[in-house]
């Protein structure tokens, strides 16, 4: 029996010999992740608050002087030998609502060619009446243009503009906000304008009226 336990406890201490010693290896080790920077200091980050933005070709856009209004376009065929060539005529008017205006026709082939036509010749063309208290006229008034009259009569302040089509755009665009009008004769958009203008055209000041009565 003692021979036997010698052989076991010399086998076992000849496998714990015999067994490779195994190093412990190190668990790898894991890095903590970078702390974020502020946004401010990154590239970039102290951005101005935005603005406008600017065309780069054509700078900053003025403000328009003049408010536009298309009061008619009217549509003219001509027959050649090649056959029918179509035209457009533009009627505009434009104002600053501060006393003057002004109106001009265009006439091209494609409407917005005879709108730009129109605008640039009103642009040129220009009138100023002095707007009376209560941002009426300050008389009443006849303007004749052909076979066309247009009758304009001071109206108190809350009124309104009280005409239609064309004899509107031009009171509306010169900064007149209370009048009556009546329109006799002729009706064609152009002729309505040309005796409005002709009737403005003759408004006096007060002024002016007191000394033609002798006042």
């Amino acid at each position: 029996m003692e021979e036997k336990q010698l052989k076991v406890s010399e086998d076992v201490a000849s496998e714990e010999v015999a067994a490779p010693l195994v190093k412990e290896q190190a668990a790898p080790q894991t890095q903590a992740p970078a702390p974020r920077r502020p946004r401010n200091d990154r590239p970039g980050g102290n951005r101005r608050p935005g603005g406008p933005r600017r065309d780069s070709r054509y700078g900053e856009r003025e403000a328009k002087e003049f408010e536009e209004r298309v009061v008619s376009i009217n549509r003219v065929s001509k027959t050649v030998k090649g056959g029918r060539r179509l035209k457009f005529t533009a009627l505009v008017v434009v104002g600053d609502g501060k006393g003057k205006y002004g109106f001009g026709t265009g006439k091209a082939g494609e409407v917005p060619d005879a709108i730009k036509k129109a605008l640039e010749v009103a642009k040129k063309n220009t009138h100023l009446i002095k707007i009376a208290k209560g941002d009426t006229i300050t008389h009443e008034v006849l303007g004749k243009f052909g076979a066309c009259k247009v009758f304009l009569r001071p109206a108190p302040e809350g009124t309104g503009i009280i005409a239609g089509g064309p004899v509107r755009a031009i009171l509306e665009l010169a900064g007149i906000k209370n009048v009556c009008s009546k329109v006799y004769g002729s009706r064609a958009p152009i002729n309505i304008i040309r005796a409005t203008n002709k009737g403005l055209d003759s408004l006096h000041t007060y002024s002016e009226v007191k000394a033609l009565r002798g006042k």
